[in-house]
């Protein structure tokens, strides 16, 4: 009797099985026959430079306390996702299908297309611009990205960018701290 193991993300359901899912209300139906064609990789603290706790998952679901800290009384009401959060434990947070629409990139644009949440799947890693960001997160978005490219022909190891690529000047994540050699380097080995 033979067994086979299911793939790590069904393309159908756009979930990635590995994933704890925390379902966001932040996101909508790309545009009529838009697929997702570009990987998008972020950086995020909550509070800025403060990691660990719950408060990535509550601003995903719209349900941050503004009152716990300064800084999330000025983010409590704005409407953000992403499609995947990568702990800093490399514990993996899925907010949003990978064929849905997160609200990650904001006003953006990606070799000469506009509103790149149309065609993007938006990977966040938890981590700030100038702070090392952790091996085990590295080893877990290079396999991330090698499962999203094998479940959708559209995507492609040549484009993938930094919020910073499609927002210039407005974001800077990931940051200096990020080292796309090591993410290169790991794509193109098995890990």
């Amino acid at each position: 009797m033979s067994f086979t193991t299911p793939e790590p993300i069904d393309a159908a359901m756009g979930l990635l099985r590995t994933a704890r899912q925390v379902p966001s209300p932040n996101c909508d139906d790309r545009p009529a026959g838009v697929v997702a064609d570009l990987i998008v990789v972020h950086g995020i603290s909550l509070p800025p430079d403060e990691f660990g706790g719950p408060w990535i998952d509550l601003l995903f679901t719209n349900q941050l306390p503004p009152e716990q800290h300064p800084y999330f009384a000025a983010i409590a009401g704005r409407k953000v996702s992403s499609h995947l959060l990568i702990r800093r434990d490399g514990e993996m947070v899925q907010y949003v299908p990978f064929q849905r629409r997160a609200w990650h990139a904001g006003v953006s644009s990606y070799d000469g297309r506009e509103r790149c949440n149309d065609f993007s799947i938006g990977i966040e890693l938890e981590g700030t611009d100038d702070c090392a960001y952790e091996p085990v997160q590295y080893r877990a978005l290079s396999r991330v990205i090698r499962q999203l490219l094998a479940a959708y022909p559209a995507l492609s190891s040549r484009r993938i960018a930094g919020h910073s690529d499609i927002a210039p000047g407005r974001k800077t994540d990931p940051g200096p701290a990020f080292d796309w050699a090591r993410l290169g380097a790991l794509l193109q080995c098995d890990v």
